[in-house]
């Protein structure tokens, strides 16, 4: 496997740096027989980095597994599974609704804080949540960051009989070789790579002249808990062979997770031309993946692919610091992460210029 010249894509990284929007940063790249692994900054590229977010393709890609061996359906409702989720509004809510962001389940009418609970406290908490206002499912959309997948990644639990963790461990992790990442970092397992200087600390950069830590991602306590909705963490050079895993039909290295039939439905416009309530323009969604929406506005939207991504695009992003997505049409699959989250306006300004000149670099312009 060559090496790829990401020379643009690594200068815009440096630009971001100096701009204060984070202090370091990996990007992995795979293209054909070509990679590269690249890191700038306080990272290098084997620092392990919060996915937060991301997390969700992974459950996502853990439910359609469940569907492809025909375990669960996607259009019975979620309460079929997990009984007592199917309280205060939320019967008809189904598999593929939550997976689209169309529930109308809403992490801001969850009593408490999912960071900070117990799998069995924040499950309790999702279930006994209010379905919003006026909300029928299917008809609406507004991305949730926490709630709805808490409950798919219990869905797993009681379908497989396996817990979250090790279901991703054993059905994902493993056969896609991510030797490095996790659902949870016990607190033994971060001593273990902080001890080998591969903790990265999330900053809050918002005020760009005094990056502050993260409170909870410098000790590790925000990540000991398993959320399917964003506890995923490691190096970006592990997601990526998740993102060449869907770019290759389900399949790498001659390990298979997922039919490709199953990827093509995963990526596939299920929620097309709608309002996503939460972000405020309109955004398509797969089965769990943002599909590329940028025809809509001639410019990205919130955690897109930036200007040359073709229409087939599809992936997800992570709060305010990372993407992984994957490019069929270009074959080309893609995992970014910046240790400095400067607000959703500054997270935009920052990825976009990358991921533009990402594909100059490669010379994917249009498609």
């Amino acid at each position: 496997m060559t090496t790829l010249d990401l020379g643009g894509a690594l200068t815009a990284l440096e630009r971001g740096r100096a701009d204060g929007y984070h202090l370091g940063a990996q990007l992995s790249v795979r293209h054909g027989e070509e990679a590269a692994d690249v890191a700038i900054g306080d990272v290098r590229t084997g620092t392990l980095l919060p996915w937060l977010s991301c997390t969700k393709a992974v459950t996502a890609l853990t439910v359609l597994q469940l569907w492809e061996r025909s375990a669960i359906e996607i259009d019975e409702p979620v309460a079929r599974y997990v009984e007592e989720f199917g309280a205060n509004g939320k019967e008809r809510v189904t598999v593929r609704h939550v997976l689209t962001h169309t529930a109308g389940v809403r992490s801001e009418l969850v009593s408490g804080d999912l960071w900070r609970m117990s799998w069995a406290d924040a499950l309790a908490a999702v279930c006994a949540a209010p379905l919003a206002p006026s909300w029928s499912p299917g008809e609406r959309a507004a991305y949730d960051a926490s709630a709805a997948f808490h409950v798919l990644g219990e869905l797993v639990q009681r379908v497989d009989g396996r817990a979250f963790d090790a279901y991703v461990a054993e059905e994902v992790f493993e056969p896609l070789d991510m030797p490095d990442s996790w659902m949870a970092l016990t607190a033994h397992r971060f001593a273990a790579y902080a001890d080998e200087g591969r903790i990265g600390v999330m900053y809050d950069t918002t005020a760009k002249a005094s990056p502050q830590p993260r409170p909870g991602f410098d000790d590790g306590r925000a990540l000991r808990r398993v959320l399917p909705s964003g506890s995923g963490v490691g190096p970006m050079r592990d997601l990526v062979r998740f993102a060449a895993c869907l770019l290759g039909g389900g399949a790498l290295d001659g390990h298979r997770v997922l039919s490709r039939q199953t990827v093509d439905t995963m990526a596939a416009r299920h929620r097309a031309g709608m309002v996503d309530e939460t972000f405020g323009m309109v955004i398509d969604w797969g089965l769990g993946l943002l599909v590329n929406s940028f025809h809509y506005r001639d410019r990205a939207t919130s955690y897109g692919f930036g200007r040359h991504a073709s229409r087939r695009a599809a992936g997800h992003g992570g709060r305010q610091s990372s993407l992984v997505f994957f490019d069929p049409p270009h074959g080309l699959a893609v995992a970014l992460c910046c240790n400095g989250m400067p607000g959703e306006p500054g997270n935009h300004r920052r990825t976009q210029p990358v991921l533009t000149a990402l594909y100059e670099d490669l010379g994917l312009v249009g498609g």
